[in-house]
């Protein structure tokens, strides 16, 4: 089969397109395969960040044709033209906000004019974190071009059946992150990032208002006195006035506990982070599903999660972490919880084998029995 893969790729940065890459080498072994990557994913005043591109060498870098920009009227149809002369079975669009809705909707409705190429869309999220004017009719618009769907949480499922009660559509949960090479031990880790203590949590990722990092910074202040000697890493770009953070921390009496590094972390590091911690907190206030615990599971790192969105349904309560309410006083309990164990590598064990869940293969079987249905 041949297979058009439309979204964001390195030199990008993020989750999408790290997963992107990941999906395309995968969906490479057994189909031939055609990335096509965007030009301008977001124009720079609309971005709150420093960069949209990686820092250093991308984990998987798939080869990909850069040419969609989200802004330009006009490579969108050089783009659905670039599809249709590639003359794919498939096209794969990745869609989890209603920004680029129009460039999709647009580059979807010409293949589908001048071609009979089965339209796919694999949703990480139907109903954005973020809400603005105009996002229910822009996704509508675009579900309507879709002949069928992938949808990586129940959550986004619930979504998807809310605008398209009869739609055609398989469930796949987002897979296990491989990208990130083979983990230092805990000790290489900790000595590289020069944290001696004993206990040490981590918060991973872009930091905005919906993540909830306020949520597990009140919740350490609530159980600063009883668990000793431990570190909290903040790590990630800060899509907020870092200050807030800052003095939230300070407010309760964590200064000397908290390590913060507000920049986006290039690949290679990526395995250090996580080899250090003994558990990645998530707070979330809302959350369709996470890429980031499947890196933590990859590298066999528990979790302390918010029960929002898809998010319980990747976790085994007591077993791969916990999951509990979004607010400091639950995942102070959590945490203390955690750590009273005293058995960490129980936790490791158990993800070992429910990991195993998240397979690739499940996705890419997903994906290949949408395509031949009719």
């Amino acid at each position: 089969m041949r297979i058009a893969v439309v979204g964001p790729f390195p030199p990008f940065r993020g989750g999408i397109a790290d997963l992107n890459s990941a999906l395309a080498f995968h969906l490479s072994k057994k189909h031939h395969v055609q990335a096509f990557n965007f030009t301008t994913q977001y124009p720079k005043v609309l971005f709150p960040g420093k960069t949209q591109f990686k820092k250093g060498k991308a984990a998987q870098d798939f080869e990909n044709h850069r040419c969609l920009s989200s802004i330009n009227p006009l490579t969108w149809k050089k783009t659905a033209d670039s599809i249709v002369d590639y003359n794919p079975d498939l096209a794969l669009f990745r869609y989890w906000m209603p920004f680029f809705a129009p460039a999709y909707t647009s580059v979807a409705k010409r293949i589908r004019k001048d071609s009979n190429i089965k339209i796919i869309a694999m949703c990480d999220n139907i109903i954005p974190h973020e809400k603005r004017v105009f996002d229910i009719r822009l996704t509508k618009r675009f579900l309507k071009k879709m002949d069928a769907f992938i949808v990586l949480s129940k959550k986004v499922e619930e979504e998807l059946l809310s605008f398209i009660p009869d739609a055609q559509y398989q469930y796949s949960p987002h897979p296990i992150y491989s990208i990130f090479g083979e983990a230092p031990s805990q000790e290489q880790a900790r000595k590289k990032l020069e944290i001696s203590t004993e206990k040490v949590l981590m918060f991973f990722g872009l930091i905005r208002g919906y993540k909830g990092l306020d949520i597990l910074i009140n919740a350490l202040g609530i159980i600063k006195e009883e668990l000793t000697d431990y570190t909290l890493m903040i790590v990630g770009e800060c899509y907020e006035d870092e200050k807030k953070y800052l003095s939230l921390i300070d407010q309760n009496g964590l200064t000397n506990s908290v390590h913060t590094n507000f920049s986006f972390i290039p690949d290679d590091d990526v395995s250090t982070y996580f080899s250090a911690a003994d558990v990645v907190v998530l707070p979330y206030k809302s959350a369709s599903q996470s890429g980031i615990v499947q890196i933590a599971y990859h590298f066999d790192t528990p979790v302390i999660v918010s029960n929002v969105g898809g998010l319980p349904e990747i976790v085994e309560e007591g077993k791969t972490g916990f999951c509990v309410d979004p607010n400091p006083e639950s995942f102070a309990e959590a945490i203390r919880s955690f750590f009273a164990t005293g058995d960490k590598e129980s936790f490791r064990t158990n993800i070992v084998e429910y990991k195993k869940r998240f397979s690739w293969n499940a996705m890419i079987t997903a994906i290949e029995e949408l395509a031949h249905e009719n």
